[in-house]
């Protein structure tokens, strides 16, 4: 008899465990059902903060208090948003300035840092590139 009643509380433990198991599985699909909205509504505002970013981007040659000539600079937006080419406009560049646009809380990037270490130690050249000939010829 003693067999019979220890297989029986063996049984009776395994289907608590089980049911414990549903349990909790359906409070979790529960929390994260609820959180979705949530969730999406901070996807959506995040999506927006970052096309806003990019759009003042795009747009900060021609505010007021862009210290550049908006003839001047050109975009390029990534690692860095732009080159400005200072006297282009006179045809005579005597500067060439890198500029990184940063709206609300935004932060220098991994990449943009390295960037701007590597202008900041000089290590910046002119190189020019030759198309091979042919290359462009009709056959």
């Amino acid at each position: 008899m003693e067999f019979i009643e220890l297989v029986r509380i063996i049984a009776l433990l395994c289907v608590i465990l089980f049911i414990g198991y549903l349990l909790g599985k359906y409070i979790s699909h529960k929390q994260h059902k609820e959180k979705i909205p949530e969730i999406r509504e901070d996807a959506i505002k995040q999506s927006r903060a970052v096309l806003g970013g990019q759009f003042s981007e795009q747009l900060a040659p021609y505010f007021s208090d862009f210290p550049f000539k908006p003839t001047e600079a050109r975009f390029i937006g990534k690692p860095i948003d732009f080159v400005v080419f200072k006297g282009m406009d006179e045809k005579k560049i005597h500067e060439v300035v890198f500029v990184e646009v940063k709206s609300g809380t935004s932060q220098v990037s991994p990449i943009q840092k390295s960037l701007k270490s590597a202008i900041e130690n000089r290590n910046v050249s002119w190189r020019e590139y030759k198309v091979p000939d042919g290359v462009l010829k009709k056959k």
